[in-house]
């Protein structure tokens, strides 16, 4: 410190240079070039007696190493938190000069109490931040580093503080290239997508902070590890393209059974359903697929959704009447995780799978009527709730549905809601039985003939005359029926030429609906299974007049109500006191 001209002034007011040093603050001590203590006040010459012989190295190291650092590079500096002796204090340093040299030191106790608890209050923050934190000085040398940082580049903070960016990625501690330094070099904040040697996947942002000259003293860098969130990103990814496959699957099985199925218009009423079928396909309206069982009004479904905008996407398709009651409703909305004792985990329904698509309801007057107020809610805001849920989602979807049953006379039963049949039946499409398409009787058998022949790698004819028999048989599971009657002929003839001795027993007696066979006595062409085919639909015919409901039938027969549901569809047995005929 050089001398001042207003030092003898000073000694006239009856003030000596130590007097001033003595008022700054709670303590301070000057040293010389080499840091030997020349004098001490407050308390730090209290500690400096305490220490005795041991000195400054021993009551305040810290002091020591900020007073060593001053007199190694000539510049002042500060320090916010010095030894447990001096808690509670900061302390400045600067040099001492002579004629330009340092020839000393001076280090000053200042009150620290509010500057270090905020310093503490932003050091844990710094410290507890999941993202990796640390801080460069304008030149590029690491001041700090918290944990999480620490621990995303596998290295002790130790190793790399104080020590220059570039220095330490030459070791391999820290990444290449750098935001920090890119952010030093542009001056403005750097983002980079980077992956260190351990394969975390990492987004760095650095931010360059300016003091009030607008010179570059730090530079913060955070670290975010995106890795985990780069793994699920692509786990969702690899799901939905398994999802897409198995819908592009589901798709292609869909077409290939439409094409397979030929859909063959000869007749006027036939020619005419498939016209609205077509028209009905340009729009989004709900309709309503009227007919007796085995008619093809699934078919006739998929004829609409294939020939729709939607066309693109599947058609989902739920036997109302082969549900059990109490899981309508799940399979319909779908459920969440725990919501019942079975519900491991969560589901979509059917609703959700037909999002963009359609969702064709064959025997919806089986529905029950709860199921029915929450299908009447959807179709009126498009929103569904899963089961145990607490959020509703919209779904865009196409409602057709099917029945071959009076939906006017079970409205007036109590047995289906009246708002909910005039939501369906928007636009009715009345497909007909195949007794009513005589023209096409003909046609319909050779090609189902010829399909299920290629389809078992063979040749198959029909004889004039069991040709004649097979158009006058009335069919009453109408194209069901004929479907399986003709792929029976195929499997089961041992000539290319199938005869009238190939005919089931019924179709060469032109029997349609034949419900004597509790009685017998059987023809004796007639083979147990066919003789117990006719028994079991005799039964069952009975049952259907006795009882309305599938569940009820099954009850009496001591069978389950979807084993019900399939032999009446299998049989062409309606609910509704008569037999399908």
């Amino acid at each position: 410190m050089e001398r001042s001209s207003d030092v003898p002034g000073m000694a006239r007011a009856g003030l000596s240079p130590l007097d001033v040093l003595g008022s700054a603050g709670p303590g301070g001590v000057v040293v010389d070039a080499g840091g030997a203590v020349l004098y001490a006040w407050g308390l730090v010459a209290r500690l400096l007696d305490d220490a005795g012989s041991a000195g400054l190295s021993s009551a305040l190291p810290r002091l020591k190493t900020l007073l060593d650092d001053v007199l190694d590079s000539g510049s002042p500096s500060l320090r916010l938190e010095l030894d447990d002796a001096a808690i509670g204090c900061m302390a400045w340093a600067g040099t001492c000069f002579r004629e330009g040299t340092v020839v000393g030191a001076l280090a000053i106790l200042l009150e620290n109490g509010p500057v270090q608890q905020l310093t503490r209050e932003l050091d844990a923050i710094i410290e507890s931040s999941s993202d990796g934190l640390f801080v460069c000085d304008g030149t590029g040398r690491i001041l700090h580093m918290n944990p999480a940082s620490a621990r995303i580049n596998h290295v002790p903070p130790v190793k790399v503080i104080g020590r220059d960016y570039l220095d330490v990625a030459r070791e391999g501690y820290v990444i290449l290239p750098s935001a920090a330094l890119e952010s030093i070099k542009k001056r403005e904040v750097v983002s980079l997508l980077q992956e260190n040697r351990y394969g975390l996947k990492l987004i760095s942002t650095a931010t360059p902070v300016f003091d009030d000259d607008g010179a570059l003293i730090r530079v913060v860098v955070s670290e975010h590890d995106i890795t985990e969130m780069d793994r699920l990103q692509r786990q969702l990814q690899e799901q939905q393209a398994i999802g897409d496959q198995f819908r592009d699957q589901f798709m292609e099985l869909q077409q290939e059974r439409l094409s397979a199925q030929p859909v063959i218009a000869r007749s006027p009423v036939m020619v005419r359903a498939l016209r609205q079928a077509l028209k009905l396909s340009k729009v989004d309206s709900t309709v309503l697929i009227l007919g007796e069982s085995g008619v093809g009004k699934g078919l006739i479904a998929e004829l609409i959704h294939q020939n729709s905008r939607r066309a693109g996407l599947p058609i989902i398709k739920i036997n109302c009447g082969a549900i059990p009651e109490t899981l309508v409703e799940a399979e319909l909305f779908g459920y969440e995780k725990g919501a019942f004792t079975g519900a491991a985990t969560s589901k979509p329904g059917h609703l959700e799978l037909a999002d963009g698509g359609t969702l064709f309801l064959d025997e919806v007057a089986e529905l029950p009527l709860a199921s029915q107020v929450k299908l009447l809610r959807f179709m009126e805001d498009s929103q569904v709730m899963r089961l145990g849920g607490t959020r509703s989602r919209k779904v865009d979807v196409r409602i057709l549905a099917a029945t071959n049953r009076d939906l006017e006379q079970l409205v007036q039963e109590g047995l289906f809601r009246v708002d909910l049949f005039y939501r369906l039946s928007v636009i009715p499409l009345r497909v007909p039985a195949l007794r009513e398409r005589k023209e096409c009787l003909v046609p319909l058998i050779r090609a189902y003939v010829d399909q299920f022949a290629e389809r078992s790698g063979c040749t198959r004819r029909l004889t004039r005359a069991a040709l004649d028999h097979l158009a006058g048989y009335p069919f009453p599971g109408n194209v069901r029926e004929l479907m399986n009657v003709c792929e029976r002929l195929v499997v089961m003839s041992d000539a290319d030429l199938i005869d009238v001795s190939d005919l089931p027993e019924a179709v060469v007696l032109g029997v349609g609906g034949v419900e004597s066979g509790l009685a017998g006595p059987w023809p004796g062409t007639m083979s147990m299974h066919q003789i117990v085919e006719s028994v079991e639909r005799a039964v069952l015919l009975q049952a259907g007049r006795r009882w309305r409901k599938q569940h009820e039938i099954a009850a009496a027969l001591d069978m389950s109500q979807p084993t019900v549901a399939r032999k009446l569809q299998k049989y062409g047995i309606l609910l509704t006191g008569r037999e399908d005929a």
